[in-house]
């Protein structure tokens, strides 16, 4: 049970690279709005039948459910749908390697983030393992650009820079949230604790940004129809990934399992090696080492 965390960030680690590599598609035919609320709407009732089957199962009292959790679970949803729509909007533009490479500074915003405001305090071997494995995803995503004296002015000042830096806050931020609002919930099994957490936010988000597709862009309730295959991929992948984050959230702490969610990008280069005969640069192959190392070193030293 002491690294069951680790299965579990592994397989929901690519769920997320399906629902993103869908979610890329859709937001090519609908809005960055339309396209982020997907993801919740779709994933909704795979997320409560889950959450059900759970209760169900274990059968608490309706008590535990208090405004303190619900608190929490409103401003994970606000983070989440915040990096969620960032990330789409960096699809959309030109600068996205760019962007994303910024995005995957997550983790170490994560260690920061705890540091300072929830008093989640690493070891020394806790922040050299983050950092080493961050160099390495950073590394890796340097290969997809091309660098001269224009692009390298554009990669400390430009707007994808920005979008990504505040998404990847959002989604440490919000990660946090999770954790408190599922550990606020004492004295229930850890699965359901996690899964009535990931029902109240897709819940929170399923409204709140449906309101804003039914205003802004009805229009794209009807793409959603013609595109039902696609939402439903999307939707079920999603929610099958985030009960994987929710529950590794609740049972490990958020820059641990934001560091081993790194090996991602490990996954997508030897996919491309392997299926796609695509060779991998010496940069991307330092990068996979760094990635690597750093993951064992916190595995190795991780309580």
């Amino acid at each position: 049970m002491e690294h069951l965390w680790v299965v579990i960030v592994l397989i929901a680690t690519a769920l997320q690279t399906a629902r993103n590599a869908g979610q890329k598609r859709l937001a090519e035919k609908l809005s960055a709005a339309s396209a982020t609320w997907v993801r919740f709407v779709f994933g909704l009732p795979i997320a409560a039948i889950y959450c059900l089957a759970l209760w169900n199962a274990h059968a608490p009292h309706i008590g535990i459910l208090d405004i303190e959790f619900f608190h929490y679970c409103l401003l994970a949803a606000i983070c989440q749908l915040t990096g969620t729509f960032l990330l789409i909007l960096l699809f959309k533009l030109r600068n996205f390697a760019v962007g994303s490479t910024y995005v995957r500074s997550e983790a170490i915003i994560a260690a920061f983030i705890g540091a300072i405001f929830f008093e989640d305090i690493l070891s020394f071997s806790g922040w050299g393992a983050i950092g080493i494995s961050v160099v390495g995803v950073v590394l890796i995503s340097l290969t997809n650009i091309e660098f001269n004296k224009e692009q390298i002015r554009l990669f400390f000042f430009n707007s994808s820079a920005g979008i990504g830096l505040l998404c990847g806050l959002a989604f440490g931020i919000g990660s946090f949230f999770i954790r408190d609002a599922s550990l606020s919930l004492e004295g229930i099994n850890f699965l359901l604790t996690s899964a009535l957490t990931l029902l109240s936010v897709l819940l929170f988000q399923t409204v709140g940004l449906g309101l804003l597709v039914v205003v802004n862009t009805p229009a794209d309730i009807k793409k959603m129809i013609t595109l039902w295959r696609q939402c439903i991929f999307v939707g079920v992948a999603s929610a099958l990934g985030s009960i994987g984050w929710f529950t590794a959230l609740t049972i490990q702490r958020v820059t641990y399992v934001k560091a081993l969610a790194q090996i991602e990008f490990i996954f997508a280069l030897l996919v491309s090696y392997f299926i796609f005969g695509e060779k991998s640069s010496k940069i991307e192959i330092l990068g996979m080492v760094l990635v690597v190392l750093g993951i064992l070193i916190l595995l190795m030293f991780t309580k």
